[in-house]
C-alpha cells in the first residue's frame, strides 16, 4: 500500500493552520519566498509568447475543510513587491483575504482576483449561505465576493465540482469523478444536506436567489478547471497522467496506493485511483499577456475542462438565426449583437426568447464529441430553484423532446486501453432557442461538451504495469468542458 509519509507533517500543519500558529513564523523567510516567486515569474514571462502570473495559494482549511484559493495578480514586480502573500496564519477568513485584495489594489494601484477551489471537499462550507462567523449574508458581502472571485474550479485532480446525482437525479452525466466522502484529510464525514453548498451547479441557482433578497448576486462566478499538481508535471493527459504528486506517479502499485488516509476512518481516505487526470481553465483573450488573460479571466470570458483540450464559445442574443452558428465569423457577429460566456444578457424585445448559437471543437489529439447541453437554472415565481438540461447537438443522432436520441456507444478496448473516433464529430454546433422563458425570472445558463468514452489513466496503468485494477476502479471516462454561465436578469 503507497501510503505517503509525509502525512503526518500534513496533519501537524493542518492543526496549526486552524489554530491560526505558523510553525516557521519567520517574516524575512516570508520576504525572500515571495521575491523568488516573482523573479521567477518574470523570468520566464513572456508577453505575446507564454504568460506567467505572479500569484500564490492560500490554503484556508478550518477543521480540515477546503476553501483555498489561488490569487491571481495583474500585475509585475513592481507593484506585487509592495506586498507579501496574505496567508491562512494571518486568517482562515475568505472576507479577510478580500480586505487584503483592497488594500493591495488601493496601496498600489494594481489588481487582483481570488479563485476558490475544490469545493466538493469543503463539506458545505464553499458555499455556504452566512458568512464565515455565521451570520447572514449582506449586500456588502455579496458584493466584496462577486467582485474577488469571479471564478470558480469546478474540475480538478481531487474531483469535478460541477454536479452531483443528489442534487440533479435527472441528470445521466452528473456522476463524473465525484470525490464525495469526507473533507480534505478525512476527518468528518459528508452528509447530504453539505452537498448543496459545494457544487457549482447549486451555487449558480443559490446565488440567485440571494440577489433577489439582497440585490447583488455573491455566486456569480466563471468556471474554470486546474490541475492542482504538486510534482511540476502537470499532465492531464489520460495516457501519460503522472499524478498529483511524487508518490502519486506512474507505478505498479498506484492501483491501490492512498493519496490521503484518514485518521478516522479508511471509508474516508482518498485513493491514488480517486484522483482524475484533470483539469484545465480554458480563456478567450485579446492576446497572450497578463493583462489581456487577467481581464479575460475577470470578465469569466472562460470555460473548464477536465484535461481534454476541446474548444467551445457560445453567444446568447436576441435575434441570432439558426444558421449563422455556421458563418466563418459568427464570432464576429456573437460578440456584436449578443454576449459571450460569463456574459450578462439584457432584456430583449417584448416576446423575444433568448437564442444561443455554440460551437465546439474536439481536441486534435483526443476523442470524439459526442453532445452540446445548454444547462439552464432559474428561481420561480415561488423562489423555488430549478434546473433543466437540454441537448442542442447530438453525434449521428437526432434531439428528441431536447434529448438525443439514444446513445452514442463506445470503441474503448478495456484490455489494451485503446479507442478509435469511428463514433463522435470532430466538430458540433447547435442554435437554441429557450421554450421555456419567462421574462420575469432569473436565469443563467451554461454550456457542457460530453465527449466520446475513451481510457481512463486506470485503464492505461493495468496493461503496462502488468496489473489488475481493484473491483469499482474507473476505467473509461468521458471528458467534458463546462463554459462559464450567461445570465438573464430581469
Amino acid at each position: 500500500m503507497g501510503v505517503c509519509t509525509g502525512l503526518d507533517a500534513a496533519y501537524e500543519w493542518s492543526a496549526a493552520n486552524a489554530a491560526g500558529e505558523d510553525p516557521i513564523d519567520s517574516p524575512e523567510m516570508q520576504r525572500r519566498v515571495w521575491d523568488r516567486v516573482i523573479d521567477n515569474a518574470e523570468r520566464y514571462n513572456q508577453p505575446g509568447v507564454f504568460t506567467a502570473f505572479i500569484g500564490y495559494e492560500w490554503t484556508s482549511g478550518p477543521g480540515s475543510n477546503n476553501l483555498h484559493r489561488n490569487v491571481i495578480f495583474r500585475d509585475n514586480a513592481d507593484r506585487t513587491r509592495q506586498v507579501v502573500p496574505f496567508s491562512a496564519f494571518d486568517s482562515d477568513d475568505p472576507e479577510d483575504l478580500w480586505r487584503y485584495l483592497a488594500d493591495y489594489e488601493v496601496r498600489t494601484g494594481g489588481r487582483a482576483l481570488a479563485i476558490p477551489h475544490n469545493g466538493n471537499l469543503s463539506n458545505g462550507m464553499m458555499s455556504m449561505l452566512e458568512t464565515f462567523d455565521g451570520e447572514p449574508f449582506d449586500a456588502e458581502y455579496a458584493t466584496a465576493r462577486a467582485g474577488y472571485e469571479p471564478l470558480l474550479e469546478v474540475t480538478q485532480s481531487k474531483g469535478t465540482g460541477e454536479a452531483h446525482p443528489l442534487l440533479s437525479p435527472d441528470d445521466a452525466f452528473a456522476d463524473f469523478e465525484i470525490m464525495d466522502a469526507s473533507n480534505l484529510i478525512g476527518t468528518v464525514p459528508k452528509t447530504p444536506e453539505m452537498l448543496k453548498t459545494e457544487y457549482a451547479r447549486e451555487a449558480l441557482k443559490l446565488g440567485m436567489a440571494e440577489e433577489v433578497r439582497l440585490g447583488v448576486n455573491p455566486f456569480k462566478f466563471g468556471m474554470v478547471g486546474s490541475t492542482d499538481n504538486h510534482n511540476a508535471i502537470p499532465s492531464t493527459r489520460e495516457e501519460n497522467w503522472f499524478g498529483k504528486i511524487y508518490y502519486v506517479e506512474p507505478s505498479d502499485h498506484r492501483k491501490d496506493g492512498i493519496f490521503i488516509e484518514s485518521a478516522v476512518d479508511p471509508r474516508f481516505s482518498i485513493y491514488d485511483r480517486d484522483l482524475g487526470a484533470s483539469g484545465l481553465a480554458a480563456v478567450w483573450a485579446t492576446e497572450n499577456t497578463r493583462e489581456a488573460i487577467w481581464d479575460a479571466m475577470k470578465r469569466r470570458e472562460v470555460y473548464a475542462t477536465s484535461g481534454t483540450r476541446l474548444r467551445v464559445r457560445v453567444f446568447a442574443g436576441w435575434d441570432f438565426a439558426e444558421s449563422e452558428v455556421q458563418l466563418p465569423d459568427f464570432a464576429a457577429e456573437g460578440y456584436a449583437r449578443g454576449v459571450p460566456m460569463g456574459g450578462d444578457l439584457r432584456p430583449g424585445p417584448e416576446g423575444a426568447s433568448p437564442r444561443f448559437m455554440v460551437r465546439a471543437l474536439r481536441d486534435p489529439e483526443g476523442a470524439n464529441l459526442d453532445r452540446v447541453q445548454i444547462i439552464k437554472g432559474w428561481v420561480d415565481g415561488n423562489g423555488d430553484l430549478q434546473e433543466r438540461i437540454y441537448e442542442v447537438a447530438c453525434a449521428d443522432r437526432e434531439i428528441v423532446d431536447n434529448a438525443c436520441a439514444g446513445d452514442v456507444g463506445s470503441t474503448v478496448d478495456i484490455a489494451t486501453a485503446t479507442y478509435t473516433n469511428d463514433i463522435g464529430r470532430g466538430v458540433l454546433s447547435g442554435w437554441w432557442e429557450d421554450p421555456d422563458f419567462d421574462p420575469s425570472l432569473r436565469a443563467s445558463y451554461y454550456v457542457r461538451v460530453i465527449q466520446i468514452p475513451s481510457p481512463r489513466w486506470t485503464a492505461y496503468d493495468a496493461p503496462y504495469f502488468g496489473v489488475k485494477m481493484p473491483e469499482g476502479t474507473a476505467i473509461t471516462v468521458r471528458d467534458r468542458a463546462f463554459t462559464s454561465p450567461i445570465w438573464y436578469t430581469p
